[in-house]
Parts: structure tokens; C-alpha cells; sequence
């Protein structure tokens, strides 16, 4: 009889348990038996395949439109305007031949009442790619101009400490010839000098200067390192110096307005034959884009092709 009891109990105390736990409410008389955690089914996805790779863009080839047998250059209103005041944006650009161009601009200053012996400037647009995605790098030279421009020399000055180099560099013409000692003297801007050439083995020692000469200090590649001493001074006092700016352009002034139209072509020619030796005659034109102009004129553009030596004319002299 006891054993029936206490099972009745269990049975109706398992119950009440039951009734508890769904209804939330809490009875401090009857322990509650924790909530057993499900397991959490998971579901097996399979990976996701890598992204393909995006299509780049193609770049649409730049159309050339041949205008060479049409009556009008595409999108212009004519070759060439027939009034002399027109809009320029309606005609193609005017390319002159050199003669031309210095014609106009000695023109230019006769009606502007402007001076006659204002300088003449060249703005070049160099091709500097190479093959394989190389470049020319820029550079820096110095020419014999036929017709200088200049009324004096330059002063150049010649570091070296052997003592009969110093004197065939004053006999020479050198403003100065020195080794160390002129180091503080450049600092403290007691002296300077338009063009600074050196002898290899001083080159060491002039490091200090490199900040304060900045394109002036002396390198091979300038020319302005050498044993030649009297070379070097012959072509600094009197040579003509330009240099490639912004990765691709020369802009420099080849002579005086008023100088002989023969004399301003000729020294167009020594510059431009000199810029075309800094790449190889297998990679085509070097100079893109040519312009010549005044102080006070406006900018021409010229076919600098019309200037350089032919290629046959280059196999003669060969020969």
C-alpha cells in the first residue's frame, strides 16, 4: 500500500512540473529542471565558386578619319578660310614652313611698333618612347650655335688641384681654377660662375656643393666632368645650353628677331639636329610638335621635318 502511494505522488508531482515549466510561472516548493538546449541542425551548402573575373573595358581604337580626298576636312568648314578674319576653331590649325614662320613674325613686329631685337624662342613636343615600354630619359645639352646671339661668355669655373691643370684652365679662359678651398667660397656665394666643370678625381669632394650647384654640379653626362680641360672651356664659354622640361618639351630662345633670316635657320638647324641624336633614327620622328615665336608675338606652328637633313642627304655626306 505505501509503495502504490509514493508512486501516485511521483506521478502527480511530475505533473505539476509539467504545468509549472509551460505556464512561465515560478513555485519556490518545487525545484525546476533545466531546459535541455536542441541541437542546432546544420545544412551542408557546397562552396561558392571564385567571382570570374571581370571583363576589362576595351578601349576604343581612335578613329583616323583620311581627309586627304575630301573637299573639307571632316567636321571643318574648309581648308582654308578665304577672308583674313575668321573663327579659328572652323578651319584646321596652320602649320608654316620655317621660312614662312620667320617672315611673319619679323612681319608682326613691324606693325606692332614692337623692338626689333627681341629674342626668338622654339617650343618642342618630343616623341620620347622607346621600345618595350622604355623612355629617353631627359636630358641636357650643350651646342655651338653658327650664329651666336649672346654679345658675351660665360663664365666657367674649373675645379681641379692639380697645379698645371689650374694654369692651362686660366690661360684657357677660366674665371676661376681651384680645388677645395673654393668649396666655402661657392657656399657663402662669394663666388659663382655660369657653368662649373671638373676633373674626375675631385668629385668626391664636392658633394657639399650638390644642394646649392643643383643642375649646375658638375656630371658626365652634362659633359661638364672631363680631362680635357681646354675642350670643355671651349664649349661652355660660348656654347648654348637647353634641356628637356617636363618629361617631354624643350622650350629655349635660338636668336634675335633681327638677325638675318639665314642666320635664324641655321641655328634652328644645330639645335634640332642636336635634340634628334638623343634617339635612334630607327624609332621615327623625334619632335612631334614644333613651334617658334617672339617676346611679343603670337605662337606659330612649323613642319620641323621641312629643317632636319633628309635621310639621303645624311647617305651622301657618307659617302
Amino acid at each position: 500500500m505505501a509503495t502504490c502511494t509514493r508512486t501516485v505522488w511521483k506521478v502527480v508531482a511530475g505533473c505539476r512540473r509539467q504545468l509549472l515549466s509551460a505556464s512561465g510561472a515560478t513555485y519556490m516548493g518545487v525545484p525546476q529542471t533545466a531546459q535541455r538546449n536542441l541541437p542546432v541542425r546544420t545544412v551542408w551548402t557546397p562552396k561558392k565558386h571564385k567571382k570570374e573575373e571581370a571583363e576589362k573595358p576595351v578601349k576604343k581604337e581612335k578613329v583616323v578619319i583620311d581627309d586627304s580626298n575630301r573637299h573639307k576636312p571632316y567636321g571643318r568648314t574648309a581648308w582654308v578660310p578665304v577672308d583674313d578674319v575668321y573663327i579659328k576653331r572652323f578651319y584646321p590649325r596652320t602649320i608654316y614652313s620655317l621660312s614662312d614662320a620667320i617672315d611673319l613674325l619679323k612681319n608682326f613686329q613691324e606693325l606692332d611698333f614692337t623692338p626689333a631685337s627681341q629674342p626668338v624662342y622654339i617650343d618642342l613636343k618630343l616623341n620620347m618612347k622607346l621600345e618595350k615600354k622604355r623612355k629617353v630619359d631627359p636630358f641636357v645639352s650643350t651646342v655651338h650655335l653658327p650664329h651666336p646671339f649672346q654679345t658675351g661668355m660665360n663664365k666657367v669655373l674649373v675645379f681641379t688641384e692639380d697645379a698645371n691643370q689650374a694654369k692651362v684652365a686660366q690661360e684657357n679662359g677660366a674665371v676661376v681654377a681651384g680645388g677645395e678651398e673654393l668649396i666655402q667660397q661657392i657656399l657663402d656665394d662669394e663666388i659663382s660662375a655660369d657653368f662649373y666643370v671638373a676633373v674626375p678625381e675631385i668629385l668626391p669632394k664636392l658633394l657639399p656643393l650638390k644642394s646649392k650647384l643643383r643642375k649646375k654640379f658638375p656630371k658626365s653626362k652634362r659633359g661638364t666632368v672631363g680631362i680635357n680641360i681646354p675642350k670643355m672651356l671651349s664649349l661652355f664659354k660660348t656654347g648654348h645650353e637647353f634641356m628637356v622640361e617636363d618629361e617631354c618639351y624643350v622650350r629655349t630662345q635660338i636668336a634675335l628677331l633681327d638677325m638675318p633670316k639665314e642666320h635664324i635657320v641655321a641655328n634652328m638647324q644645330t639645335v634640332l639636329a642636336d635634340i634628334c641624336s638623343h634617339r635612334p633614327a630607327d624609332m621615327g620622328p623625334f619632335i612631334e610638335r614644333a613651334i617658334i615665336a617672339s617676346h611679343t608675338s603670337e605662337a606659330l606652328w612649323f613642319k620641323s621635318e621641312d629643317v632636319l637633313p633628309k635621310p639621303a642627304e645624311k647617305k651622301q655626306e657618307e659617302e
